[in-house]
């Protein structure tokens, strides 16, 4: 059955630390989503590409003013990081985390033993040779499983070790928030290969990336260009050539828009976006 991830209207704002001001990053996104599709999204640097797929996943640092983000028509938005990944969401983060201590073979076992109803246990025979397939179709050393999750990994090791836990979780909606980033040439056509091969009638993907080359292996069905925190144009491959041509002054001049400098300080995954439709009246 196909699912449907949809973002309606959505607005997020940010705490900056240093000032204890809010500054609003999303400014009315709406995007509807299919399993079956990919979806790119470009646009220069701080337009809140980022912020989207932190939002999607419960970002803990960013507030939703306005606006749902559903699945299958369910809003999502009071749910917990937990919660949104046992209803098949996941985000290949662009800055993935070291966690000493835990091997990565126990930390994909437990995220998968979470998402198993009640009572089943995951076979371990199975889940292992599950695993080893993963590691060879993506050319990781053998003994990934075994090293403490991320731990000494280089930028490259550690997005393919993000695409290792969305092979084995199955997810039906991925945010892959710049997966390209790091990656060498080879590693580049390995992940992007080994994506394009999850899509499917029960698997959607959000891409978002700077460059044309990521594209070049996973085939986008539309892509969105966002810019001062609004999805400003929607089109195909041609939309991603031109851009490749042209750079995006094009877009701004044609649409006239003035894209204000970012100064939003980076934040890393937290527990849970906060909804404060209800508490400054928006809703």
């Amino acid at each position: 059955m196909d699912r449907t991830l949809e973002i309606k209207n959505l607005h997020v704002s940010v705490v900056d630390k240093e000032s204890v001001n809010t500054k609003e990053i999303l400014k009315g996104v709406d995007l509807t989503v299919k399993t079956g599709e990919v979806h790119a999204i470009m646009g220069p640097n701080g337009t809140g590409k980022s912020t989207l797929a932190g939002t999607i996943m419960g970002h803990y640092k960013y507030a939703v003013t306005e606006g749902e983000i559903l699945l299958d028509g369910e809003d999502v938005t009071s749910m917990t990081v937990d919660e949104r990944s046992r209803k098949g969401i996941f985000l290949a983060m662009q800055y993935p985390n070291e966690i000493s201590g835990v091997t990565n073979s126990d930390f994909i076992k437990t995220a998968m033993q979470a998402r198993l109803p009640e009572g089943e246990h995951i076979k371990l025979f199975k889940f292992i040779k599950e695993m080893e397939s993963a590691v060879k179709d993506l050319k990781m050393n053998e003994d990934l499983p075994h090293r403490y999750l991320n731990e000494g990994f280089s930028g490259g090791e550690r997005k393919r070790n993000e695409i290792l836990q969305m092979k084995l979780l199955k997810p039906n909606f991925a945010i892959l928030d710049e997966i390209d980033s790091g990656l060498d040439v080879d590693a580049l056509k390995i992940v992007g290969e080994n994506v394009d091969k999850m899509r499917g009638d029960n698997f959607g993907a959000i891409v978002i990336t700077h460059y044309q080359r990521l594209l070049d292996y996973i085939k986008p069905d539309y892509v969105h260009i966002m810019m001062d925190g609004r999805i400003v144009m929607t089109g195909g491959q041609e939309l991603i050539e031109k851009i490749d041509a042209n750079g995006y002054d094009w877009i701004k001049e044609e649409l006239g828009i003035v894209t204000p400098i970012n100064t939003t300080p980076r934040v890393s995954l937290g527990s849970c976006a906060i909804n404060t439709k209800n508490k400054e009246g928006n809703k």
